[in-house]
């Protein structure tokens, strides 16, 4: 979850984030109005608008948060792992985590708390998932430097596959009311993908 500072000094702009992500888990399938944010940070709408200009960019900040977290993650495991699979591994693992710790993000991060939002927010959030699918399609290509020899499929394929793997299980995610965790069926799954990467 989004972490509050530690400062005796209140960070309402933090605080307003942390309110909304706390909503899009709470209130699943409804659509979150600065009126009911305000009420939840405990501030007036003025108050809210002092931090943010409008709504669209209180979810950039969540949106941001999202980019920050996911891809400095990614570059530790890149950094941490040599071999092409488990870095795979690591990273398909700890999106799966992320959404399952972070319900209300997951929202942003399927869409789900989108609809009727500002449009350029599904722009970002097709452009973090770019990024993402580059990454692995980057990590597959560099198979022949780490583990000698590479795929027999195009890793821009295998990479959108993973990507898909991903996204479904978030989706399950969202529309269970968050009841089907992302990581469930992970250790019995990445298995499974995994000789058939093997194989490829």
């Amino acid at each position: 979850m989004l972490a509050k500072t530690t400062k005796k000094k209140v960070n309402r702009k933090e605080d307003i984030l942390h309110a909304l992500a706390k909503m899009l888990e709470s209130q699943p399938g409804q659509r979150i109005t600065t009126a009911k944010l305000a009420a939840e940070v405990g501030v007036s709408e003025a108050a809210l608008y002092r931090h943010f200009p409008s709504k669209a960019r209180m979810f950039e900040g969540l949106i941001d948060y999202i980019e920050s977290t996911i891809f400095t993650q990614i570059n530790l495991i890149k950094e941490q792992q040599k071999q092409t699979f488990v870095r795979i591994e690591h990273i398909l693992y700890f999106l799966l985590g992320f959404a399952e710790q972070n319900p209300g993000i997951t929202r942003i991060l399927t869409g789900d708390a989108l609809l009727g939002e500002n449009e350029r927010l599904q722009t970002r959030i097709e452009h973090v998932f770019s990024k993402l699918e580059s990454q692995l399609k980057l990590i597959l290509r560099e198979k022949a430097i780490f583990d000698g020899g590479k795929l027999s499929i195009d890793e821009a394929i295998v990479a959108n596959l993973l990507l898909a793997y991903v996204e479904g299980r978030m989706s399950q995610f969202v529309r269970s009311q968050f009841k089907q965790k992302p990581t469930q069926y992970f250790n019995t799954q990445w298995p499974f993908l995994y000789r058939q990467l093997q194989q490829s």
